[in-house]
């Protein structure tokens, strides 16, 4: 009989976030288990540039954002960002934070959106999408912030190792 050692998803990314070596395993790592990690429809990798969040990846059941820049102050990653905070929007059609006409060729009614911080500032974020209106779970946070706090770290080990990464994300380490 073959046993089978199970790892979450959660266990799986903290590993490939510890042994990172480049930008580009650390957004792998994020893309590859955040969205099975909070049993959401859909993930992205959110990166802060001059102002602006630029959707660098994402896994969906459908097309979202990735490629496209959004001003910070008009978008809810940026006010994750901007406020240093984790928000849970359980219906998007009810919360002013949301860009209604970005969201609304697309599939989602509730999101997660948890900040990536490098040297304790928000550079980035991850957000988790639903495709029904849900309130994101006290456990669903905490593996998301789990899985930010993990990227940042890795991040930061970037940056001292690579001395002209400078602030990670914000640099664009991120984008690999």
């Amino acid at each position: 009989m073959m046993h089978v050692n199970a790892v979450s998803p959660i266990e799986w990314a903290m590993e490939m976030l510890d042994q990172a070596k480049t930008a580009d395993d650390v957004q792998t790592a994020l893309r590859c288990s955040a969205r099975a990690a909070v049993q959401a429809q859909g993930v992205t990798i959110v990166q802060l540039e001059d102002g602006q969040c630029h959707y660098l990846y994402e896994d969906a059941m459908s097309p979202l954002w990735a490629g496209q820049r959004f001003p910070a102050a008009t978008c809810v990653s940026g006010w994750a960002m901007q406020h240093d905070q984790t928000v849970a929007i359980p219906d998007i059609r009810t919360d002013e934070r949301i860009p209604q006409a970005a969201y609304r060729p697309t599939f989602v009614r509730s999101l997660l959106m948890v900040p990536i911080r490098v040297k304790g500032s928000p550079v980035g974020a991850i957000g988790a999408y639903w495709a029904e209106p849900h309130q994101a779970t006290a456990g669903e946070v905490d593996v998301l912030e789990r899985l930010a706090t993990a990227a940042g770290r890795a991040l930061t080990g970037l940056s001292v190792d690579r001395p002209g990464l400078g602030s990670g994300l914000a640099d664009g380490a991120l984008a690999g």
